[in-house]
């Protein structure tokens, strides 16, 4: 069986961390900061019954999916935006809440993204965040590097680059806020029912697809064989899993 893998079947732990970790209230408002196809939206949107919820994503298949799912649920409270958060215009001091699951680290200026995520919300609004933590803390990827086996060079959309407490409390504190933390969280994360969709599914990653680009037919061939090799070595009867490290962080607007 070659089940299809998405980010919502490979963050399902995480998406139960990040909702536990916002702690929604009924009439919040909630801005979802690269949402996807919404499903840490349309959660959102539950909990908060008598408020509501704004999904935004720069990819605008992910929002046409992510309104094709919220028309299942009929929720009214719930709206989809194609857009960039860095520079989309929010209405200002709106929110209660922004949240993101792994969508706030590819931001072209971050200061000015979470300037922005900050006008957006209310005097005492709350951020919540998932990130990955270093490279290094990363088994999944440690693992990618080590079977496309080439020189590493830096990836033009970073997945680490809110990896170091220090810079994001930097970032945010120049946008206005306060309260900053990081918890540190380790869950596994699910590539795949088995190893045909595993592979699928990290041919698509930037990282190896462009490395794939860069070989010849022979060496595009050796090195998805090593990759077969190592999805195999994570290989279970729940699936092809993979050790990972975040940061859960937590600010509020000044």
């Amino acid at each position: 069986m070659n089940a299809r893998t998405d980010f919502d079947s490979e963050l399902r732990r995480y998406t139960e961390v990040l909702n536990r970790a916002c702690g929604i209230r009924p009439r919040d408002r909630v801005l979802d900061i690269g949402c996807g196809a919404g499903q840490t939206t349309r959660h959102a949107a539950r909990r908060a019954g008598e408020g509501s919820a704004l999904g935004i994503d720069v990819s605008a298949p992910s929002v046409d999916r992510a309104r094709e799912l919220a028309d299942t649920e009929q929720l009214g409270n719930l709206v989809f935006t194609h857009g960039d958060a860095q520079t989309h215009r929010f209405p200002p001091e709106h929110f209660d809440l922004a949240i993101s699951r792994f969508g706030t680290m590819f931001f072209a200026d971050p200061a000015a993204a979470f300037g922005n995520i900050a006008h957006a919300l209310r005097p005492g609004g709350r951020l919540v965040m998932l990130v990955w933590q270093a490279r290094e803390r990363n088994d999944w990827i440690r693992a990618i590097d080590r079977a496309l086996d080439v020189p590493g060079a830096a990836e033009e959309l970073d997945p680490f680059s809110l990896s170091d407490p220090r810079a994001v409390t930097e970032i945010l504190e120049s946008a206005g806020f306060v309260g900053i933390d990081f918890a540190d969280v380790r869950e596994p994360v699910c590539y795949g029912a088995d190893i045909p969709a595993a592979l699928d599914w990290i041919r698509g990653f930037t990282c190896t697809s462009s490395a794939l680009r860069r070989m010849d037919s022979v060496a595009a061939e050796h090195t998805i064989d090593r990759l077969r090799a190592m999805l195999a070595a994570h290989t279970s009867a729940e699936g092809v899993w993979f050790d990972s490290s975040t940061w859960l962080v937590s600010a509020r607007r000044g």
